[in-house]
């Protein structure tokens, strides 16, 4: 409550547990903006239904519970101002309302206050990150601005809300031990209990071990060691206070009510749900994975654009909210294959110039060290984001190219390619991927360190084939998740971006549709030349055998002639 008063203070960010005030501070600063230091403000929730709930069971409540903020805030259905779904003014402002999912709830809106709940829970737009859509909004604002953003955190890599504790201060709660007098942050492994003789659980025994003295700490302690405790940040504050706060600070919760918690957590296989509830943690799945640093070292110099045994190629095409991203890839034989490079076209995929500038691109040809120029032979468009329509106009008109529509399929264990549907309302050709077949051969032969059969191939010299592309290749591992006692694979994000995989996924998909026969491009790269005649035999050749051979020659390259047509002609 203190940071949101100080001017200081341009950005507050609480990773907590679940039911530990993070809604009573929002409203408390809510409260705050609309009675002491009046300015508009903008709340936003995951969705709509978050939101109403929000309103009936708590902003309402609060507004009618607190005489010197209910006066402030304009009647219901009166003529001095607004108070609906959508909004509520006071004098000095507005308070505004949005949920993620909606562009049209933040469009056209700015406050210097911006309030999120949540946040992990949040979709993106096709505008971008509605967080930072509004944060930017507010920048007119100046030093006036504040950004508030709470949620539990969810996965590693994915979540919003410890993206931006990071970011911040790092600020955790000290307690004094009532033993020692120690300071320590409460930690889910100080937490012990027993077992009786035949290994049961009890969970009544809990209680929690100092970190430095070894003292039992008891519930009873808790009260008083929360009222000395004190925030310490762990990084310098730069004008972002960031809190964790997990179930263990509760004083609501004993120490057996969590320990019973997490016992039916796991034999219910929903660790994660404890992690990211209880303890205000990211879930860090143990799957298989590949490292980012090793593939980069490995990064080798092309003589050309596209190395002689790179046959054909092909490009795997991302659709983002405000972006293309494409990947072009060169096959050779027995899956070997080669990163050509990596192209992004920023614009607005709504709008026909920046498909034009992609048409443009998958038209250009690529030098091959044999001399020869070869073109994009198949691309794959993703059509499962915000502009479906957008791609299928794209593809429709130029699927004699061999460019296909794809979409990702919901079955884990389907084959890279299934056969086409055209139940679309562009009535093409979407062709349905297996998407996490498809990752699992790419990490296979991501892992192969061998050229050869499978090895994947990277250029040094081009531009955007950096720490990033690698970081985004192996942005995902394969996890394990049990369904209904049935052990699932599935891959996980281990970070936000992962464009460079979806590429790769999508340039392979594009090569298993169109099933080239790859001897046959081969033959036709690398002609086998005429045979070079002996000159001391064409010396002891005779004139007339000389003439014959002539003939010969020109008899096997005369063009057969063509059957004489019966009947008219038809045009």
């Amino acid at each position: 409550m203190d940071c949101a008063s100080d001017p200081r203070v341009e950005r507050v960010t609480l990773m907590w547990g679940a039911q530990l005030g993070k809604t009573e501070i929002i409203n408390n600063i809510l409260g705050y903006g609309i009675h002491q230091n009046p300015r508009s403000q903008m709340m936003m929730h995951p969705t709509q239904g978050d939101l109403s709930t929000w309103l009936e069971t708590k902003l309402n409540p609060l507004l009618t519970d607190t005489p010197e903020i209910e006066e402030l805030v304009a009647k219901p259905r009166g003529r001095d101002g607004v108070n609906n779904s959508r909004m509520k003014s006071y004098p000095g402002g507005f308070l505004m309302f949005a949920w993620s999912g909606s562009p049209n709830t933040m469009r056209g809106r700015s406050a210097p206050v911006i309030l999120t709940d949540e946040v992990d829970g949040y979709e993106t737009t096709p505008e971008g990150d509605p967080i930072n859509l509004l944060w930017q909004r507010a920048a007119t604002f100046g030093d006036q601005r504040l950004l508030v953003v709470t949620s539990t955190p969810t996965v590693k890599g994915a979540s919003r809300v410890e993206d931006s504790f990071l970011q911040g201060d790092q600020r955790y709660f000290y307690l004094p031990c009532p033993h020692c007098g120690e300071e320590q942050r409460l930690d889910w492994g100080q937490v012990t209990w027993q077992k009786d003789e035949n290994g049961e659980h009890l969970p009544e025994t809990a209680t929690y071990a100092c970190k430095h003295c070894g003292g039992c700490i008891d519930d009873g302690h808790k009260p008083a060691m929360l009222r000395r405790g004190r925030w310490i940040a762990s990084k310098p504050f730069r004008g972002h206070a960031s809190f964790h706060l997990s179930e263990l600070y509760s004083p609501f919760r004993k120490w057996r009510d969590i320990v019973r918690s997490f016992l039916e957590k796991k034999a219910s296989n929903d660790l994660q749900s404890f992690v990211n509830v209880s303890l205000a943690e990211t879930w860090e799945e143990e799957g298989e994975g590949v490292d980012a640093s090793p593939l980069m070292a490995r990064r080798e110099f092309y003589p050309t654009k596209v190395p002689k045994d790179a046959l054909l190629l092909t490009a795997g095409i991302d659709v983002q909210d405000d972006r293309l991203e494409a990947t072009v890839y060169g096959w050779g034989f027995e899956g070997e294959s080669w990163v050509v490079e990596h192209r992004v076209f920023e614009g607005d995929p709504g709008r026909s110039e920046l498909w034009k500038r992609l048409d443009e691109y998958l038209l250009t040809a690529f030098e091959h060290e044999s001399g020869n120029y070869l073109k994009i032979a198949a691309a794959a468009i993703d059509t499962g984001g915000h502009y479906t329509d957008a791609v299928y106009k794209f593809v429709k008109p130029r699927a004699f190219r061999n460019i296909y529509a794809i979409k990702g399929s919901s079955n884990k264990s389907a084959p890279i390619v299934s056969r086409p549907s055209t139940s679309n309302k562009a009535k093409i050709k979407l062709y349905s991927i297996g998407v996490s077949t498809a990752k699992e051969l790419i990490f296979s032969r991501l892992r192969i360190d061998k050229t050869g059969p499978g090895f994947v191939h990277f250029p040094r010299e081009a531009p955007l084939i950096d720490e990033e592309f690698f970081e985004q290749l192996t942005a995902e591992k394969r996890v394990t998740k049990y369904v209904k006692g049935f052990a699932v694979h599935e891959f996980v994000k281990t970070r936000p971006r992962n464009e460079a995989l979806d590429c790769f996924v999508y340039a392979l998909a594009a090569y298993e549709i169109l099933n080239p026969n790859l001897r046959a491009v081969f033959h036709r790269l690398n002609p086998k030349p005429d045979p070079v005649p002996d000159p001391t035999e064409e010396d002891s050749l005779t004139p007339s055998d000389i003439q014959t051979h002539r003939k010969r020659r020109r008899s096997a390259v005369r063009p057969a002639s063509r059957p004489a047509r019966r009947g008219p002609r038809r045009w």
